[in-house]
């Protein structure tokens, strides 16, 4: 079928959710995702771009989501003690119609979930939703010093492409190296198997770490 944006709409998985991203959720990301752990791993431009406070986090989310036709997402817990908490963010975009391309991308997780359920859902969820509407090939990326993302990135089954170097400039006006990867539709009956097999051997609901 020929590929067609899809419209923005709540993805519902057994331990998180993701909701379109309002204006209402930038406390909840400012406490879930403005934090030096986050950022200095390149997210937003790296370090030197963390926000200070909520209002210079207000204005870094008006210039970084929901650009143009890219659909940015507010990520919640589901279940457990911690239901309805905001644990992060991922946004769909780059959208390219009549090549079949997208990218899933802008990702930010509380440190205080990293290493649970939240990333494999949620790329299981992304990765359903772009394929689902005709999308042929999805582009993911992280800076190339960002270990544990493209250990994160691997991890779910996407192909590393290569890297692109001075890609972008960081906010500290350093260069970007980009690590480059993708899943593509034919890729997607595995990754999507294999996601599944990690979210089932998790028991009960996401627990976030104290500290």
């Amino acid at each position: 079928m020929p590929a067609a944006i899809p419209e923005p709409a709540p993805l519902v998985g057994r331990f998180i959710r993701l909701d379109p991203m309002t204006r209402d959720d930038i406390p909840g990301l400012f406490d879930a995702i403005a934090v030096p752990e986050v950022f200095a791993g390149g997210y937003g431009g790296g370090l030197a771009r963390l926000p200070r406070d909520l209002e210079a986090f207000a204005g870094f989310v008006a210039g970084y989501y929901n650009r143009g036709s890219n659909q940015s997402f507010t990520i919640r817990i589901v279940g457990g003690d911690a239901d309805g908490r905001i644990v992060g963010t991922s946004t769909l975009g780059d959208f390219d119609e009549v090549n079949e391309h997208a990218h899933l991308g802008w990702t930010a997780y509380s440190p205080r979930v990293w290493g649970s359920a939240v990333n494999a859902e949620a790329k299981l969820l992304l990765l359903g939703r772009v394929f689902g509407a005709g999308f042929g090939r999805v582009k993911i990326q992280a800076d190339e010093r960002n270990e544990r993302s493209r250990a994160a990135i691997s991890g779910i089954g996407a192909t590393f492409e290569g890297l692109i170097r001075r890609d972008m400039r960081r906010a500290d006006g350093s260069w970007r190296t980009t690590a480059q990867f993708s899943v593509i539709i034919d890729d997607w009956p595995a990754v999507r198997a294999g996601l599944e097999a990690r979210l089932a051997r998790q028991h009960g609901p996401v627990v976030p770490r104290l500290t």
